[in-house]
């Protein structure tokens, strides 16, 4: 049988007729790797690729057990992304717009997919948990791991006694922070309950009944763990960065009477951009660290103290 070969850059796609005796009847047999004119038998193209699966299933059931294609599951989806999804846009599958007769009978089907989706309170629930994460989540630009661990924590939460009662919001900004503190992403309570409707001290009390009925552990955020956000926010240079870094390293044992992490890297922020020539205001490193000036004037003389470093303001 003879072989025409393809010309350079040419697609097969582009081949619509045989060149041997113009058929239209071209076939592609994956089995053997060719194109072939269903009508004279010339091999038009040889060595062509698959674009099916590399698996091969006898029956539905089968197939429906090897199929990997679709979006990946997602915990932060109220049904982890498993449930099927009405397109919103008024369009058939090769592209010609919808009749209105028709558009009626898709905006219902819609609707009631949308219902189906959460029919049940634990459902409706978890979709109010679910946006309430992924609005603060994008306020405080936080990854999407951040999300996806809090989602996963949030479910386990749920399903716990000991925190039944209280709000849902509230126990999703508390699965937040504890995602946070889980990734050594470093955020504080008083950040998360800005972007929500709840105190500090809620989210906290939810945290430790968190923590506890799922028996967490999680290290404390470090001082170090501030300073490249403390650093970003101000517009310091690397180098301030490092000196920051230095102190808090020989400031380890200082005997400080408030040992909040971010109030530590705030004030060797502060000294650091003093001893570098970068000086910034204590109430600009205060609005940077999300604390008050008075925290911040304390905790870098206590440091400077300590350190016997010279500041003069």
């Amino acid at each position: 049988m003879a072989t025409k070969s393809k010309k350079k850059g040419e697609n097969v796609d582009e081949v619509l007729t045989c060149p041997e005796c113009s058929s239209t009847h071209l076939k592609r047999d994956y089995d053997h790797a060719e194109v072939v004119c269903a009508d004279c038998g010339l091999v038009l193209e040889e060595n062509i690729v698959d674009p099916g699966p590399e698996w091969r299933a006898f029956d539905m059931q089968q197939e429906n057990a090897l199929a990997r294609a679709g979006p990946p599951m997602s915990t932060t989806l109220p049904d982890k992304g498993l449930s099927t999804e009405i397109s919103p846009t008024n369009r058939d599958y090769y592209g010609r717009s919808i009749s209105n007769r028709n558009q009626s009978m898709l905006f219902r089907m819609r609707k009631w997919q949308r219902r189906a989706r959460a029919s049940k309170s634990a459902e409706r629930n978890m979709a109010v948990a679910m946006r309430e994460m992924q609005a603060v989540a994008t306020n405080l630009k936080l990854p999407r791991r951040i999300q996806e661990t809090a989602a996963f924590i949030y479910r386990r939460a749920i399903q716990e006694q000991s925190l039944s009662g209280r709000a849902i919001e509230m126990v999703a900004c508390a699965a937040l922070y504890a995602a946070c503190r889980q990734e050594g992403v470093p955020r504080t309570l008083t950040e998360i309950s800005r972007h929500s409707r709840y105190s500090r001290k809620e989210i906290s009390r939810t945290y430790q009944v968190m923590v506890k009925a799922l028996k967490m552990h999680s290290m404390p955020p470090l001082p170090e763990d501030y300073l490249p956000r403390i650093c970003s926010k101000l517009d310091l240079t690397p180098k301030v960065e490092g000196t920051a870094r230095d102190l808090l390293r020989a400031a380890q044992d200082v005997p400080l009477t408030n040992s909040v992490p971010i109030s530590l890297a705030a004030a060797s922020v502060y000294i650091a951009s003093i001893i570098n020539n970068e000086r910034r205001k204590q109430k600009d490193v205060a609005r940077a660290a999300d604390l008050t000036e008075v925290t911040i004037r304390s905790r870098y003389k206590e440091m400077a103290q300590f350190l016997n470093i010279d500041i003069h303001i």
